[in-house]
């Protein structure tokens, strides 16, 4: 038998005015998703601000979820498992991502073309969700036949292989000691239940 790895998806809504207009636009929450490598959130990758506050200078980010920017998060964490090989190919794709990050930018281009559903690839350059696709494909995890470019972060949340850990505010989920023994949901009316 093969041995497993979790890894994690860390699904956000931050409040932001980017993140209200992409929630109308796709009419769902959550419109942020990054890779975590571990239930505590301490290594969190995806595409976003690299600056908390300034939403034009985006790029690959390691997420510190622990700083202020985070406080009325809401989020939904889930878990994945993955084999021990894709495990570390993901690693070394982010480790080269990481090592060349001053060469990424965020896909501000592509994601204007996501609101048109059209596909607009750009070397070095993604949005969150096209990011977190394109790392799961890399590792022949999440179906090739899905664009990267054209998926929003509900259609990761809605693919079959992902198990829901936790869904609430990311402030409490940080606070929990045992991060998988609490499963909270939250009020209907904040998210789209599926």
């Amino acid at each position: 038998m093969k041995e497993t790895r979790t890894i994690y998806l860390l699904f956000l809504s931050t409040g932001t005015l980017l993140s209200k207009a992409i929630d109308l636009y796709t009419k769902t929450n959550l419109n942020h998703v990054s890779i975590a490598f571990d239930k505590e959130l301490s290594e969190v990758y995806s595409f976003g601000r690299k600056r908390p506050y300034n939403p034009f200078i985006g790029g690959f980010v390691r997420e510190a979820v622990t700083e202020p920017f985070f406080n009325q998060s809401m989020c939904a964490v889930y878990e994945l498992e993955i084999s021990n090989d894709q495990y570390l190919a993901l690693r070394q794709h982010l480790q080269m991502i990481e090592s060349m990050q001053h060469l990424y930018r965020y896909n501000f281009i592509g994601l204007f073309g996501f609101f048109i559903n059209y596909e607009i690839k750009r070397t070095h350059a993604y949005f969150c969700s096209q990011f977190v696709a394109t790392m799961l494909q890399e590792i022949e995890l999440y179906p090739k036949d899905k664009r990267a470019g054209l998926t929003r972060p509900d259609d990761l949340r809605q693919w079959d292989k992902l198990e829901l850990v936790y869904m609430g505010t990311l402030q409490e989920y940080l606070q929990l000691p045992d991060k998988r023994r609490k499963f909270r949901l939250p009020i209907r009316s904040f998210f789209r239940m599926s």
